[in-house]
């Protein structure tokens, strides 16, 4: 059924979120950092080289990935499910703010 999929991709967008808080944190307290490290006169070379873990660029890159992997998945489920409930393709397509064309694309998707 269309309503538990999109439940089941809401679950997931909340695990996301949760995930995505942690790594901000993170990346605040390496932000806090490397303006430490700056205010010193460190370079930033020597700041990165001395960071344990990912780089902020690439936390910011893992986030941005997760939400908008997640982020597809939602948009699939939640379309397929007013479309199951009746709304139309245009009618989804204004509530959305994309083209109807657009969700034909994302019903497609989700019935694959």
């Amino acid at each position: 059924m269309a309503e538990d999929a999109f439940l089941e991709a809401l679950t997931v967008l909340e695990t996301v979120l949760a995930d995505n808080a942690d790594r901000a944190k993170l990346i605040k307290r390496r932000i806090a950092r490397l303006r430490a490290s700056r205010a010193k006169g460190m370079l930033y070379t020597e700041s990165v080289i001395s960071e344990d873990g990912p780089l902020i660029v690439q936390l910011v890159t893992d986030s941005a990935t997760e939400l908008d992997t997640c982020g597809a998945e939602v948009r699939r489920t939640e379309a397929q499910a007013l479309h199951d409930e009746g709304l139309t393709m245009a009618q989804i397509a204004e509530r959305f703010g994309v083209t109807r064309q657009r969700v034909s694309t994302l019903l497609r998707q989700a019935r694959a």
